[in-house]
């Protein structure tokens, strides 16, 4: 293994925090410019620029035709975003949930999992396929506008505007300048996804492991990064129901967005492996039913289930080792994780919930 792989993987991952950070500033200050709100403003823009890591490494992957880093890249996020970043925020303080975050978001991201799920059963992620999950994100996007417009708090309205510095006296040549942040953004993450894939390749060659678990591991957690920063940044600053809310649009968006534009893009279909049939999408779409339950209960995620998270990322990505690795030990740990532990944490996880729903009534 080459010095240069682990240089690739590094400046590949800084180059996609700073360009995610540079964009997202970037075209917050450009939208408030034309006279958009802030909460709109972090409605889409935000959303759709914590996702640019995921967006950049799975298009340019899919364009290189190597499909398993852009699959295992959306699912090992989604499965990170909430085993490991929820549960390691949750550590620092308890989230609070929103209730429209249950009642609506949640749903929308189960049903993403399930329909990315039933349309990539046939083995492959088409052209069709792609347009209809990046059709399905825009008019995901539309609504949030329309209902925040109906629905536009003053004090969400505040948030955004002082996280981006939308309220600030406008400085001399302020389009220009941001025009360049933008430019500047998307030229980052294209550079970081060009080293980021290709240390990755080289790394999963090296190491004997598929492309498909160097993209739900190395690459997943890496390319989550802007969420875990977000997440953990909002937990202490006591603004802990966004550290959630951060976490489900992104999913919602890594789905419909990121697995939609990297099938468009492709110069054929995306290969879905029998691996990720078989284990990684149940795990993802377990973790994203589990979070109505855990959600439901005082609106709220307690140490002890940040813990549990924690725990459930530990075992998955052991599992994920062992499989790569060959040893014998590591059918049994999958057996367990689908055939025992999942179930039995989801009834534990509906007991409580039905309790809390009584106690509620």
């Amino acid at each position: 293994m080459s010095v240069m792989t682990f240089v690739y993987l590094i400046a590949g991952l800084v180059l996609l925090v700073a360009g995610a950070e540079v964009l997202v500033r970037g075209a917050a200050k450009l939208a408030a410019r034309f006279g958009i709100s802030p909460l709109i403003i972090g409605l889409t823009v935000v959303a759709f620029g914590t996702s640019a890591p995921e967006t950049a490494v799975s298009v340019q992957a899919s364009f290189n035709g190597s499909g398993d880093i852009a699959i295992g890249n959306v699912l090992g996020s989604n499965i990170a975003n909430v085993l490991l970043i929820l549960g390691a925020t949750a550590l620092i303080a308890p989230l609070l949930v929103s209730r429209q975050l249950i009642r609506l978001d949640v749903p929308i991201m189960i049903g993403a999992s399930l329909v990315t799920y039933a349309l990539a059963w046939d083995g492959a992620l088409s052209r069709l396929d792609g347009a209809l999950l990046f059709s399905a994100v825009i008019t995901y996007t539309l609504f949030l506008i329309i209902s925040s417009r109906r629905n536009n708090a003053a004090n969400d309205e505040d948030e955004f505007a002082k996280e981006f510095g939308l309220h600030e006296p406008a400085k001399p040549h302020a389009t220009l300048i941001n025009v360049g942040l933008v430019i500047a953004g998307l030229a980052l993450l294209v550079g970081g996804s060009n080293f980021l894939v290709e240390g990755a390749v080289s790394l999963a060659r090296a190491l004997g492991l598929s492309e498909l678990v160097i993209g739900l591991t190395v690459i997943a957690v890496g390319t989550s990064l802007p969420e875990l920063a977000t997440s953990i940044l909002a937990a202490i600053r006591g603004e802990r129901d966004i550290a959630v809310g951060n976490i489900v649009g992104s999913n919602i968006f890594n789905l419909l967005c990121v697995l939609g534009l990297s099938a468009l893009v492709s110069p054929q279909a995306i290969g879905v492996s029998d691996n990720a049939l078989g284990f990684d999408f149940p795990v993802m779409i377990a973790v994203a039913v589990a979070c109505l339950p855990i959600f439901f209960v005082d609106y709220c995620i307690r140490r002890w289930e940040g813990l549990l998270f924690l725990a459930y990322y530990a075992a998955y990505t052991s599992y994920l080792v062992l499989v790569s690795t060959g040893r014998p030990f590591a059918q049994t740990l999958g057996e367990a994780i689908l055939g025992y532990a999942l179930p039995l944490t989801a009834v534990t996880l509906l007991v409580i919930a039905a309790r809390a729903w009584k106690v509620q009534r």
